[in-house]
């Protein structure tokens, strides 16, 4: 697990080190944004320390680009790219007769995530415009059995065609700009490719695939609230029309589950307190009646080091 960490960070820094090698290149007509932070927060305790309080390593990298470009008069394309990844390292204790010692476990893993879409847009200047999008979700790692390491599982694909339309904008044209409402309803097709264990002691694993087709609709949002103060949202609805999988289920109390209208609330405020010190509030609400009855929540608060590499 530590060994497959580190390697994930290295690809995690080496993705970084190149989109800063290609910003030297040439970029004409492009409006491009890339930030990386990270936070770590440590302590330690020795031995013969009195309390039961126990040591913790916490270390999150983040990465948030977006590139755009007015390819024609006719055509614009935008790239969103979010990279995470996060691990805790807690000090345990150990009671040995009069003896008490204490030592790190292996890290877990406490974010993960890699979310990049391409958006295409037949910008006809009509009221609305066409668009084609592609979406890859998946993580470095899924970690939900230790012992055997499953890279970029499960990867979800998602293609899609609609409509789409810009409701507001900073600037008049279809360029990108510091405050844009966009919003697009169209059909999407979607890919779940799952590495499955069937064997922990061989470990060996199976690779699945699941297909569905629906409706989809997204609305994105980005606004400067200000020099220091940022805010991007995304929330996304997808209503599956039908599923390769859904015999699976038939006569269960989960044969409709997949008809469910699933739901992505992404939300993220920056606050810029110093040239490389930011603050930023990431949550996320899920869902989706398949994986779980409930909704679930993620909410990241970190104060950190940011460098804009674009």
């Amino acid at each position: 697990m530590r060994s497959a960490s580190y390697m994930m960070f290295f690809v995690f820094l080496l993705f970084c080190s190149y989109l800063k090698q290609a910003s030297g290149q040439e970029s004409a007509g492009w409006s491009k944004s890339f930030d990386v932070d990270f936070t770590m927060t440590q302590n330690s305790y020795s031995d013969n320390w009195a309390g039961g309080e126990a040591g913790s390593i916490n270390w999150v990298a983040n990465a948030f680009g977006t590139f755009e470009k007015q390819i024609s008069t006719k055509f614009n394309f935008k790239n969103n790219s979010k990279l995470s990844f996060g691990q805790t390292h807690i000090q345990r204790q150990v009671t040995s007769g009069n003896k008490t010692t204490k030592y790190w476990s292996k890290p877990e893993k406490s974010t993960d995530l890699i979310d990049i879409e391409n958006l295409g847009r037949f910008t006809l200047s009509k009221i609305i415009d066409p668009y084609v999008a592609l979406r890859l979700e998946t993580q470095f790692l899924d970690a939900a059995v230790p012992s055997i390491n499953r890279f970029f599982s499960p990867l979800k694909i998602t293609e899609s065609a609609g409509l789409a339309k810009i409701f507001f904008a900073k600037d008049s044209d279809s360029q990108s700009s510091a405050n844009e409402l966009l919003g697009r309803v169209g059909f999407a097709l979607r890919q779940i490719i799952t590495k499955e264990v069937k064997d922990t002691l061989l470990e060996k694993t199976k690779t699945s695939t699941t297909t569905d087709g629906g409706i989809e609709s997204v609305i994105d949002i980005k606004l400067q609230l200000s020099k220091i103060v940022g805010f991007v949202s995304k929330i996304s609805f997808y209503n599956a029309i039908f599923f390769s999988g859904a015999d699976k289920y038939k006569g269960t109390p989960r044969q409709d589950y997949w008809k469910t209208i699933d739901i992505n609330l992404e939300n993220r405020f920056t606050v810029s307190v110093a040239k490389y010190l930011t603050v930023s509030l990431y949550t996320q609400l899920l869902y989706d009646k398949e994986i779980n009855l409930r909704g679930r929540f993620k909410q990241t608060l970190a104060v950190g080091l940011t460098y804009k590499l674009l």
